[in-house]
């Protein structure tokens, strides 16, 4: 294992792709159900795809907005603006922007739907609860984000799941206002779509939050390499985690739709869950320092 690099982790890269060869299977099957019972769902793709180019586009300013979050100058941050640049260069890419917020909660996320795009922001909570080498190994985690281009890979993924969340809701509304009552309307068949829809939906779910999952682990895995020191990411994450379970239910709540940007989120169930637990990334931390200590 290389210091100061990005480098791949086969089984890790494995996993991601086999769990998205399930997740396209999933979607097509779901497409070749719906085509044999001539199912038109024309504008059900058309919306999901407005909705998820917009959050693709604008993924950027939807998850500053969430936050609050405001980009700053290097005038107004020098010392963020010199960590992130350093940790940009050594990963080889165009340095991100640079944001805080000030929300009360200690956290930090990356977000924008390339490394040109890519913005990373930080709360002031997280700045001043960390030592300066933990907040680089944070912003490490995060850059590799960026170099990964999750942002882009989670939207692709989550374009059946929201196609077919579109036509559950849809058959639903159908049901329940007599959309299916005509015989000719093939009600029965407007059961079975909505009852396979639903299913589809929920799989899928499970499927892109492990997707999800395996790819905070590669954000650890790199910020780690990019560092060269894992144990920094392991004590950052061990605060914020401390933090975030001594966080008020209501600030919880106002920020548990971003916790799939976070670097912790305010709630983890494995199976359930955006990240994997602290205890699965502790240990993969301490698998690396190992790695490293070897080479």
């Amino acid at each position: 294992m290389t210091r100061g690099t990005i480098g791949r982790d086969w089984k890790l890269s494995t996993r991601m792709f086999a769990t998205m060869a399930m997740l396209a299977a999933v979607y097509i099957a779901f497409l070749a159900f719906l085509s044999s019972l001539g199912v038109g769902v024309g504008l059900l793709v058309v919306i999901a795809g407005v909705m998820l180019g917009a959050q693709y586009f604008f993924s950027d300013r939807l998850a500053m907005l969430g936050m609050g979050a405001k980009e700053v100058s290097a005038e107004e941050a020098p010392e963020l603006h010199a960590i992130i640049g350093r940790l940009a260069q050594l990963a080889n890419i165009p340095k991100p922007r640079v944001a805080i917020s000030d929300m009360p909660i200690a956290n930090a996320f990356a977000t924008g739907r390339s490394p040109k795009r890519a913005v990373i922001a930080v709360t002031r909570v997280l700045m001043e609860g960390l030592e300066p080498a933990e907040l680089e190994a944070v912003l490490s985690h995060e850059i590799s984000h960026v170099v990964h281009r999750d942002v882009a890979v989670m939207t692709l993924a989550s374009f059946f799941a929201m196609l077919a969340f579109f036509i559950m809701r849809s058959f639903l509304w159908m049901g329940i206002f007599g959309g299916g009552d005509d015989e000719d309307s093939g009600g029965g068949s407007m059961v079975v779509v909505w009852l396979v829809s639903m299913v589809v939906y929920l799989v899928s779910q499970v499927l892109i939050l492990a997707l999800g999952r395996y790819r905070e682990l590669a954000a650890d895995r790199g910020g780690a390499q990019l560092t060269g020191h894992p144990s920094h990411l392991a004590s950052a994450l061990v605060k914020i985690s401390g933090a975030m379970e001594r966080m008020p239910q209501r600030d919880m709540r106002q920020v548990e739709t971003m916790n799939a940007f976070f670097i912790v989120p305010t709630k983890v169930k494995e199976i359930f869950s955006t990240h994997p637990s602290l205890d699965r990334r502790l240990r993969q931390l301490a698998q690396i320092q190992q790695e490293l200590e070897r080479s």
